[in-house]
């Protein structure tokens, strides 16, 4: 497994793909199934190129297995801070390590900009992802939004992390 920056070469519809099926395998029952059932192809393809992220890649030999993007916070409150924007994995891939070597590649490329104070947000129902952001030494901050999302409520945890030393590599 390799871990990369995309590059203009990198096929958009691929990393979108990740991104499409993670959320209809990690999401089923905290999002209406409609919605994810429903989901274009594509749509995360445009977003990718915004300009201040950085989106990694997973690559199994030339597969797209995985995505992770990372920029200088997008909200006020948080100016200063990194923010991991997203990590996603195909289902196959998930539960094999991939997510924590997606999510250390993020922290370094936001240390490298100079950004090592860290958030996210995470769906409060997604004890899988709490957990796993728990286990790699980020904290809730106490911090909860709502967001609807086909045309449902939900609630999304903010989890900080302060650049502690001994997080799981």
């Amino acid at each position: 497994m390799d871990i990369r920056l995309a590059v203009p070469e990198d096929d958009r519809l691929a990393i979108s793909h990740v991104y499409e099926e993670s959320w209809k395998y990690a999401y089923r029952g905290m999002i209406p199934d409609a919605f994810l059932d429903g989901m274009p192809k594509g749509r995360w393809a445009e977003r990718i190129d915004t300009p201040g992220w950085h989106s990694l890649l997973l690559l199994d030999g030339g597969r797209i297995a995985g995505t992770s993007t990372y920029c200088a916070s997008r909200f006020p409150e948080r100016a200063g801070w990194g923010e991991i924007a997203s990590i996603y994995l195909l289902p196959e891939y998930m539960g094999k390590g991939y997510g924590g070597a997606l999510l250390h590649a993020a922290l370094d490329g936001l240390a490298a900009m100079g950004l090592g104070r860290v958030f996210l947000r995470v769906l409060e129902e997604n004890a899988r992802a709490r957990r796993f952001y728990e286990r790699m030494r980020f904290r809730a901050s106490g911090i909860v939004l709502t967001d609807e999302i086909g045309g449902r409520t939900v609630r999304e945890l903010e989890y900080i992390y302060d650049g502690m030393e001994g997080t799981e590599k």
